[in-house]
């Protein structure tokens, strides 16, 4: 790689690492070529890139992002894996393959512009998905309010049957039309 081509790459390194949402190291000893076009394949769809560059670029592109957190990181093989979507499902597509292989370790990682251990990485990955949160959380919310929408319409089920039988009554000539108490005059 002449001195160009290398300052390309960490411009563009540099700019994955300031346009992801989150960005996770992973050391990727021993893994494969094809297991490595698998992986990508699996983050391609939770939007995200699976990326080994050498640690001496990624070192200068994270110095050009600001992104100083990054190259503590950098120590043995790294792939860095760029987020543009869903964190928690970029990190449990890594941790599965992990799970799999048991070829990657999460390093850490940024997020929001924040440092991660691998442990916090570990822990996004254990989350439900972004879709997934949202329904529980419309859940919560509609807890409550289905209920009180039940309440209400038993409420007013037992009024109209209650009116029903009073108009039976009527008709079966049960109740008078002198039982009725009579209307208040204005």
């Amino acid at each position: 790689m002449n001195r160009d081509q290398k300052s390309a790459a960490i411009d563009e390194i540099a700019t994955q690492i300031q346009e992801a949402d989150a960005v996770f190291a992973v050391d990727y000893r021993g893994i494969t070529v094809p297991q490595a076009a698998e992986l990508r394949g699996k983050l391609r769809d939770a939007d995200a890139t699976f990326r080994i560059v050498k640690n001496t670029l990624t070192e200068r592109a994270a110095d050009k992002a600001g992104a100083e957190g990054l190259k503590e990181l950098l120590d043995g093989p790294t792939a860095l894996t760029f987020v543009h979507g869903d964190a928690a499902t970029a990190a449990k597509a890594i941790a599965d393959f992990a799970r799999t292989t048991d070829k990657l370790a999460f390093k850490g990682g940024l997020m929001d512009g924040d440092a991660l251990a691998a442990e916090q990485v570990s822990a996004i990955a254990r989350l439900p998905a972004r879709d997934v949160l949202h329904a529980q959380l419309v859940n919560i919310v509609a807890a409550p309010l289905t209920g009180l929408a039940t309440s209400l319409g038993g409420l007013l089920g037992g009024l109209a049957r209650q009116l029903a039988q009073v108009v039976e009554k009527k008709e079966s000539g049960e109740i008078g039309a002198g039982d009725a108490p009579a209307a208040p005059e204005p």
